[in-house]
């Protein structure tokens, strides 16, 4: 166990390091002049050459790659262009409410989409599977800006019964949280069910059934435990997703979130404050699944890590 985590954490390295050189050439190749965002519309040529030198732009790319690294290294994600403060900053000032969307998305999806799954996967080729079927993908083809935008029309303008945007605790991260789950419901829907239906054919299926066990006690206890490897692989990486930033229902619902906060920086053309979300998204992912192979072990005893 101690050195299968040991060399998955050396691949983890490898993996951030060749992160760390995609950001620096997609960030900077970004179009806009963070320059000329910072000194409006007539600069001087001497404005911008000071302002370049000031934030170390004028240098080679190189050497800003390997100035980069350095002060990730050293725990340093850099400093904003706009707000003068540190990008850890304004990393601890959003990430909570992003926190907050992806634990409440995530646990409905994974409710919703598990329990339907199964559902389904009993009833198959019934009304009930194909009715599944068809909600599944009508969640995960759906996109998430008309899902927000509907459910703020029925339950905030009509109904009245959630705030339109903005936070103001957890009532205010319910609808965000149901537009998220819908897609990954689908999505983990979809898996449960196609898992469940090659358990369902298998011979200790029907003979814990011929052993007089409750039907519910038997898809649950030794259906379920034995389908549910490649769902955790799903909500993982879903969940991953979800704490990178949902930017598109941040910004619909007005949340302060990384997902908003990322594309603030991007219009203002923030290099810093980019960089980090970006790495700071990609560690998280990357601990996301590193969490869910050690929690293979857990729900299969069959799985050992050597």
């Amino acid at each position: 166990m101690h050195r299968y985590l040991f060399r998955r954490l050396l691949s983890l390295l490898g993996t951030l390091l060749g992160v760390t050189i995609l950001i620096f050439l997609l960030v900077h190749l970004i179009p806009g002049d963070p320059v000329q965002y910072l000194l409006g519309d007539y600069p001087t040529e001497e404005a911008i050459a000071a302002m370049n030198a000031q934030l170390g732009l004028d240098k080679p790319w190189i050497v800003r790659y390997f100035s980069f690294v350095a002060k990730l290294l050293q725990g340093d994600l850099g400093t904003s262009y706009i707000t003068g403060y540190t990008v850890w900053q304004e990393i601890e000032d959003r990430f909570p409410i992003t926190m907050q969307l992806a634990l409440y998305s995530i646990i409905l999806a994974t409710v919703i989409g598990v329990v339907v799954g199964m559902v389904a996967a009993v009833k198959q080729n019934t009304w009930v599977d194909r009715l599944v079927v068809f909600f599944s993908l009508l969640g995960i083809s759906a996109p998430g800006f008309w899902i927000a935008l509907f459910l703020i029309w029925i339950f905030a303008y009509q109904l009245s019964i959630f705030p339109i945007s903005g936070y103001d605790g957890f009532f205010s991260l319910i609808l965000p949280s149901i537009t998220l789950a819908l897609g990954g419901a689908g999505m983990i829907a979809r898996m449960t069910r196609s898992s469940m239906l090659d358990v369902i054919k298998q011979e200790y299926m029907r003979t814990a059934q011929a052993k007089g066990a409750p039907r519910t006690s038997v898809i649950i206890m030794h259906g379920l435990q034995n389908a549910i490897i490649p769902v955790i692989t799903l909500i993982g990486l879903e969940f991953g997703s979800l704490l990178a930033g949902a930017i598109v229902t941040e910004t619909v619902f007005s949340l302060q979130g990384l997902g908003s906060l990322a594309i603030e920086a991007i219009g203002k053309r923030d290099l810093p404050t980019i960089q980090g979300i970006v790495f700071f998204a990609a560690v998280l992912f990357a601990l996301t699944n590193l969490l869910v192979d050690l929690l293979y072990t857990l729900f299969d005893p069959r799985i050992k890590y050597e």
